[in-house]
């Protein structure tokens, strides 16, 4: 719907989901993601949620921290006429507040590398899940994918390596 709008990258810690992971990534997804509601957790230039929406997710849920990107993804959003909210805040706070039943099909988990943030929002996506949800996690070499008690009650589906970046997907069984 979208294709080939190029999106600026704001922020000095927004690294954009590398085009091979995401077109592997998209084509995991595709079967699932017509009618789903998704969410982009960390959204940084909102890549992630803004091509589930061109490729006929119902509604996305992007959050960020950075007020400079919550600014430029409401403008986008706006600009594309995309059934989306953007959401200035940190993830883990917000979910946190959510009430039971805000739940998502599609989590886009996307986290700085560097950080523990990733196990921690993890754990709190999880449980934001629809039945048979799955959780896209994106990470540098340190998440390992083959120690699935990292997972919070996750089962992998997918995983792969794009360069230094390893991403798979996870699903609530």
């Amino acid at each position: 719907m979208w294709r080939g709008r190029k999106l600026d990258v704001v922020g000095a810690n927004v690294r954009p989901t590398p085009d091979r992971a995401r077109v592997t990534l998209f084509n995991w997804l595709a079967p699932r993601l017509p009618g789903s509601r998704v969410l982009d957790l960390f959204a940084g230039t909102g890549v992630l949620g803004f091509e589930a929406l061109s490729r006929g997710a119902a509604h996305a849920t992007f959050v960020d921290r950075d007020r400079a990107a919550a600014r430029v993804l409401a403008q986008r959003r706006d600009d594309l006429g995309a059934d989306a909210t953007v959401v200035h805040g940190d993830a883990l706070r917000w979910l946190a507040g959510l009430p039971p039943a805000a739940l998502w099909d599609v989590v886009f988990l996307d986290p700085p590398f560097g950080t523990t943030l990733l196990e921690a929002t993890l754990a709190a996506s999880a449980a934001r899940l629809t039945a048979g949800g799955v959780v896209y996690v994106e990470s540098d070499a340190s998440f390992d994918f083959a120690d699935t008690s990292r997972f919070a009650g996750l089962e992998a589906l997918r995983r792969a390596q794009a360069g230094a970046v390893s991403f798979g997907l996870l699903r609530r069984p």
